[in-house]
């Protein structure tokens, strides 16, 4: 799979592990050292803009979105290479997935589970194939996976959106698993 564009949602926190810090820092440079633009919710804080740093401080390109009201709240980047700024939550994300060729999940709150759970139902009702990949930093999403797993078993699940999903322990598998 060629991924030229790859969308990463997670946090606009660091979240109390460092390792989720590290983690989205060091993809960043991966992105950037394997020309891979970066487009994310185009904030500045949390692990939003570490991985937005880590591109932009390694040559590579980024570009954000993010809708008005979040303009104060995020506080947007002022130091990527392009910030569309969207009229809505559901206008950004849209934006964002029409933006990439795959997403990668990393670390975060409601707003990164919305975001995951509606690529995913995209994918599942065929509106996009891209490939999803969630970075379980530290174990952070085994509850959740063991709830989709539950899900699958309960029959609430198609197959096809499953098999979409491809759970990373570190930066370094993305890189591996798409070459």
């Amino acid at each position: 799979m060629s991924i030229q564009s790859l969308a990463v949602f997670c946090g606009s926190k660091h979240g109390n592990n460092p390792m989720f810090t590290q983690h989205a820092t060091e993809l960043g440079m991966l992105l950037a050292k394997n020309n891979i633009q970066l487009v994310y919710g185009g904030g500045s804080a949390g692990l939003m803009g570490s991985i937005a740093d880590g591109v932009m401080e390694n040559g590579g390109k980024v570009k954000g979105v993010i809708p008005k009201i979040l303009l104060e709240w995020e506080v947007q980047h002022r130091n990527i290479t392009e910030l569309i700024i969207s009229d809505d939550m559901h206008e950004r994300k849209r934006i964002i997935y029409s933006l990439c060729d795959a997403a990668l999940i990393l670390p975060g709150g409601f707003g990164t589970l919305d975001e995951l759970f509606e690529i995913i139902t995209w994918n599942q009702l065929t509106i996009h194939d891209k490939e999803i990949y969630i970075l379980n930093s530290g174990g952070f999403y085994n509850h959740l996976i063991q709830h989709m797993s539950l899900m699958k078993k309960e029959g609430f699940l198609y197959d096809e959106a499953v098999k979409r999903i491809t759970i990373l322990d570190n930066p370094s598998e993305f890189i591996q698993y798409i070459k």
